[in-house]
């Protein structure tokens, strides 16, 4: 793939309503409530028992009322009059006129009547309600959200590197995904994930998860065209955030670096050179299993240098060093230069998941 195709397609018209990452919108973190449906249908049959307990109540004194129309008062009657009379209607055509009658109108339908508009009203307020409450925690989350990450692709490689972040510490509000598809968006919702719906190659959606102020991104989609567009895009928007991505073949790695990607991971060649260590050697292959999944039994982990151990050898330290990071570079431990940490180092270690 060359560079030149890649912008043609960056710049390319597109018909509306065909591109896979079609935008919609931001979603925030989902709260445990009942489905709608559910909540409707509750309310709806609250309602009607209401509806029918007053008309129970109202056949039952049906002698005490007076029908205009002449006749006694029939079960239709008196679900008519309750319907009329929840509802505020009143018609008059049909009116209490004994005592216990009109009695019952004042210490029971009455009463009834108020909370079958309760029931109806506060329906409708709390829909509005709701909306206005999604309106402040999304304007709340656009002020504050900074120094976030964005994982654009929620699928398998997108999972697994927020599964990471978390384990290592990360808190979920720090964490924005960006995925094409709604239901994938609203599954990140579900585990309490910020999301963003939209095309990830388009400047709007990127604004929208706030990339301009993140601190990292995770550039994860299904193809490395796809990948290389998106790396161009939020390089575009910041200078400063680390930009991690993968891409399936190796070839198109310098397209990565090239598009301003920090660090591109080669998921086939990855698990590829993982299988052939895993032949030669099953015991080596699954340590390294064990160490690319954090916290299950050892870790790979990158910390400071600590006061105490400045000065030092990295073989002095009581983790296993097996780097040392000084500045913007990466130096194997066995090297010359990492004989002496410095306090401005960082160092990689391995570690017990467990911090034993």
């Amino acid at each position: 793939m060359s560079v030149r195709r890649v912008r043609e397609r960056l710049a390319g018209p597109t018909t509306p309503g065909t591109e896979p990452w079609a935008d919609s919108g931001i979603v925030l973190p989902a709260r445990r409530t009942a489905p709608a449906v559910r909540q409707v249908g509750s309310r709806l049959l609250l309602a009607l028992g209401v509806l029918v307990a007053t008309t129970m109540i109202v056949w039952l004194d049906r002698e005490g009322y007076n029908d205009n129309a002449g006749g006694g008062l029939s079960f239709l009657d008196s679900a008519y009059y309750a319907t009329v009379t929840l509802s505020t209607t009143g018609y008059g055509d049909i009116t209490p006129f004994s005592d216990s009658a009109r009695l019952t109108n004042i210490f029971v339908i009455t009463p009834l009547r108020v909370l079958f508009l309760i029931i109806l009203v506060g329906t409708t307020l709390e829909v509005l309600t709701e909306r206005t409450r999604q309106q402040w925690r999304l304007n709340r989350w656009r002020s504050t959200v900074r120094e976030h990450t964005v994982v654009i692709g929620f699928g398998t490689k997108g999972r697994s590197a927020i599964d990471t972040l978390l384990g290592q510490g990360a808190r979920k509000d720090e964490i924005v995904v960006v995925d094409p598809q709604r239901r994938v968006v609203d599954q990140a919702a579900q585990q309490g994930l910020v999301g963003v719906v939209g095309d990830a190659t388009r400047t709007d959606t990127l604004l929208r998860a706030g990339l301009p102020t993140a601190a990292r991104v995770v550039v994860a989609p299904e193809r490395d065209d796809t990948a290389a567009l998106i790396t161009l895009t939020a390089r575009q928007l910041t200078r400063s955030a680390t930009i991690v991505a993968a891409v399936r073949e190796d070839e198109n790695a310098p397209l990565l670096r090239q598009s301003g990607a920090d660090v591109v991971v080669t998921s086939s060649s990855s698990a590829g050179r993982l299988l052939g260590m895993s032949m030669l050697s099953p015991h080596a292959g699954a340590v390294m299993e064990d160490l690319l999944t954090y916290g299950n039994g050892l870790d790979v982990v990158e910390r400071p240098v600590t006061r105490a151990e400045a000065g030092h050898s990295p073989r002095e330290l009581d983790d296993l060093v097996v780097a040392v990071v000084r500045g913007r570079r990466v130096i194997n431990y066995t090297e010359p230069e990492a004989r002496t940490l410095q306090i401005t180092d960082r160092v990689i270690v391995i570690k017990s998941a467990d911090g034993a």
